[in-house]
């Protein structure tokens, strides 16, 4: 059994007297790649019951996943021929280190310069490799197409502009120095920290420390925040490698010191992903996104080793602002039976809180009166975490309303000749409610 009947070899298998058959036929009734393959191991072990059976590849046994998954059940044999692979690596000029795969197999794995693409059997098939390879290494990188007639350099968005295609056709990619790179991934981002760290790197970026930078996260992280606020889609991209930077150069100022790398981060991070989304990963099940979160909260208070919601509760940063670390501790709060679910009990929790602010203030107990305005605004947290609200996001609606009301209301005032600190108090509450519906009618 031939994997394909168009090339040399089969003339060659043919020349040899032996009958053969090819999977050519079952190829095309195939809508793609997986199904054929899926098909032909079928066809395949059918066929071979009772009988011995050959199943010939052009090229090396592991470069074919057919024959990858017959031996891995019994009673199959390898006998390894000379991979294609390696066939354009050396007509390309590479030796030693690279990485091989099939055109049809190219989002199965992680791509590594140098590479070699082999079976880029058609026109299509080139164009589909072309754009998957340019998004990763762009579509200008070095390139040699190989094919019947010669290995040719090429760029790499002509991969799919070329006359002779087939399955001998291959693409080889060169390995490109940092500096002429025009795509890049975390390791390159950890390569450009280690040089500017390194003894003749930058003096600024060898003197830093984690305390010496550490506010530039928390800046970063809400430049974010703001990029995403104004749904700008290009400042996205950017303040997202701010805030990745950030992180990469604090691991790397652990790598230095041998505690922990790049990789442990990110091993940390996935198989916390895992772990925690055992309603996906595992056998918990959940059905909307106030179930998943149950769950998530579950295995996470098991991997802290939070045996009681006390645990939890002190395990909320110190550093967070006031405001999103109150709320989120009435949250952890309320999971541990800290919990007042009606409406009016808190009302009435807040107004007794009021008539005690209002107290110390009358009584011009300073100390009073900060304590007291902490109880107020302890009580709003919990009233935004009964009405499901995000009270920092609130908050910041808040300001953002009352500032372009307050621009409203002087420019009203200001416009009208009048000093915004001589108003009478009907003058005041006149521009006020006019300020108020320009805003709204904005």
């Amino acid at each position: 059994m031939l994997r394909t009947g168009r090339l040399p070899s089969a003339q060659s298998v043919s020349e040899a007297g032996i009958a053969f058959e090819t999977l050519d036929p079952l190829y095309e009734k195939c809508r793609s790649y997986d199904t054929f393959t899926d098909a032909a191991v079928r066809e395949i072990r059918r066929t071979a019951k009772g009988v011995n059976l050959c199943y010939c590849v052009d090229g090396g046994v592991t470069e074919d996943r057919i024959a990858g998954i017959l031996l891995s059940g019994p009673d199959a044999e390898a006998i390894e021929g000379a991979p294609k692979s390696a066939q354009a690596a050396v007509r390309a000029g590479l030796s030693l280190c690279y990485q091989a795969v099939s055109a049809y197999e190219l989002s199965r794995g992680k791509l590594a310069l140098p590479l070699v693409v082999y079976d880029l059997s058609d026109r299509e098939l080139a164009g589909d490799v072309k754009l998957a390879l340019a998004e990763k290494f762009g579509d200008e990188a070095p390139a040699c197409f190989v094919s019947e007639k010669g290995a040719k350099k090429i760029p790499l968005y002509e991969a799919d502009r070329q006359d002779t295609y087939g399955e001998r056709t291959a693409l080889v990619l060169y390995e490109q120095p940092l500096l002429t790179r025009k795509r890049f991934d975390l390791d390159d981002l950890m390569e450009i920290l280690r040089r500017l760290r390194a003894p003749d790197g930058c003096p600024w970026d060898r003197a830093q420390s984690h305390g010496s930078i550490r506010i530039n996260a928390i800046e970063e992280a809400y430049e974010l925040v703001d990029a995403i606020d104004c749904g700008d889609p290009d400042k996205m991209r950017e303040e997202s490698g701010d805030v990745i930077m950030q992180a990469a150069f604090h691991t790397l100022l652990e790598e230095e010191r041998a505690n922990f790398t790049m990789t442990d981060v990110l091993t940390e991070v996935c198989e916390k992903l895992i772990t925690r989304h055992t309603h996906v990963f595992g056998q918990d099940r959940a059905s909307d996104d106030k179930s998943a979160l149950t769950v998530w909260e579950k295995n996470k208070m098991t991997e802290k080793g939070q045996k009681t919601f006390s645990d939890a509760v002190n395990d909320v940063p110190q550093c967070f602002p006031a405001l999103l670390r109150a709320q989120k501790i009435c949250k952890r709060m309320g999971k541990g039976g800290w919990n007042f679910n009606r409406f009016e009990a808190h009302e009435k929790k807040l107004g007794e809180e009021l008539a005690e602010l209002r107290a110390a203030y009358e009584a011009g107990d300073r100390a009073g009166i900060a304590e007291e305005l902490g109880d107020v605004l302890m009580v709003a947290a919990h009233i935004g975490r009964l009405v499901g609200a995000d009270c920092e996001q609130a908050l910041l609606d808040a300001v953002k309303k009352n500032v372009a009301r307050y621009n409203a209301w002087e420019k009203l005032v200001l416009a009208d000749g009048k000093d915004v600190n001589a108003l009478t108090e009907d003058e005041w509450s006149d521009y006020y409610r006019r300020a108020k519906e320009n805003v709204r009618a904005d």
